[in-house]
């Protein structure tokens, strides 16, 4: 059904021919997997465009073109957030990229979401360049979080990582989401062997800022295809470089499907409270038997795991005059077949054929 080319799927405009069989899975109107798991975080890619070309996510050339009437439009965008909360279960959703501020229109995206599902969280990641000049539409539009990508704070390092000498514009985002009352504000960083000895001067500038930071260990998503389990930065190793500077604490996890676990930050606070760091180990401490996941890419496929390379056709449904029970159907479907974890551990793994730019933080 789907040819592969860069990593970008090329797809028929027909709804799909057939669900896939769902004799063994429950009378459950959730999105429910074999493996016990319910998922009611929506994450939704807008793009596939991006205004950096990090090393771990996009080649220097940045990623072929989505042709544009092959990107999901605004309504059905929100066409599908109203299903996924009102027939599904999903409690919230996060707009992603690519760059998310690379769509024109992404006002009117969540505009249109927040009254499909009203009193729904609605977030977007995003690398900050050019927030300062949109941060009020998107907020009188319905945004209520923040998420910013910032790996380090030093220029040079910054410059080098992401290809673009943009650190100044990511800090003006920053201080403008915070003046829009976006706080506290969450950045991620990745956590890569060129700027582990940043590390430390991230979390102070965070900490200093009002910002709660997460690291996100690296996993193979790149574009080049270079990466390597050796030469990535396990948490152990971050957690040693930080505590040269800073005594932490481990603090686990509130919520046991979040991806990050928390140490506090000894001496800091934050909005009165202890201040923590997070750290997403995904490849050293996976965390795939709590997953509450299921994603959307920008041509309208539902993605039951990043690390999967199965997705099913919801754009030619929408286009296809399918009603939001037959949509609602296929996405259950989609995810009662979610593989049990990624698979890094397994002698034969292969990385998905999609970049992370492809399928979307």
């Amino acid at each position: 059904m789907t040819a592969v080319n860069l990593g970008l799927p090329l797809r028929a405009t027909l709804p799909p021919a057939s669900p896939p069989d769902t004799s063994d899975r429950p009378d459950d109107a959730g999105l429910i997997d074999r493996f016990g798991r319910v998922a009611r975080d929506l994450r939704v890619s807008v793009t596939e465009k991006c205004s950096l070309r990090c090393t771990y996510c996009m080649p220097a050339e940045g990623l072929p073109a989505i042709p544009r009437d092959d990107l999901l439009s605004a309504a059905e965008i929100a066409r599908l957030v109203g299903i996924g909360v009102r027939e599904l279960g999903v409690r919230e959703v996060r707009f992603t990229g690519g760059e998310p501020l690379m769509r024109a229109d992404l006002a009117e995206i969540i505009g249109l979401s927040a009254a499909a599902a009203p009193g729904i969280d609605l977030s977007i990641t995003t690398n900050g360049i050019g927030l300062d000049h949109r941060i009020h539409a998107l907020v009188d539009a319905g945004l209520t979080r923040v998420n910013v990508s910032l790996d380090t704070v030093d220029r040079e390092h910054f410059a080098r990582l992401t290809r673009r000498d943009r650190l100044p514009a990511v800090l003006a985002g920053i201080r403008a989401a915070h003046e829009a009352g976006m706080t506290p504000l969450k950045l991620n960083a990745v956590m890569m062997r060129d700027t582990l000895a940043d590390a430390p001067d991230l979390l102070q500038w965070a900490l200093e800022n009002d910002c709660r930071l997460r690291f996100i260990e690296q996993m193979p998503l790149d574009a080049d295809r270079s990466w390597l389990r050796e030469n990535m930065v396990p948490a152990a190793e971050l957690l040693a470089v930080l505590g040269e500077r800073f005594e932490l604490t481990e603090a686990g996890r509130d919520d046991p499907h979040a991806p990050a676990e928390e140490w506090t930050v000894e001496g800091w606070t934050l909005d009165g409270a202890p201040a923590t760091v997070g750290i997403i180990a995904s490849v050293t401490r996976s965390f795939c038997a709590a997953c509450d996941r299921t994603r959307i890419t920008a041509e309208g496929t539902v993605r039951s795991c990043l690390f999967g390379d199965d997705e099913t056709d919801l754009r030619g449904l929408l286009r296809g005059g399918a009603d939001d029970a037959e949509i609602a159907q296929w996405w259950r479907a989609a995810m009662w077949g979610k593989q049990s974890g990624h698979g890094m551990d397994a002698a034969g793994f292969a990385p998905p054929v999609r970049s992370m730019g492809a399928i979307g933080g």
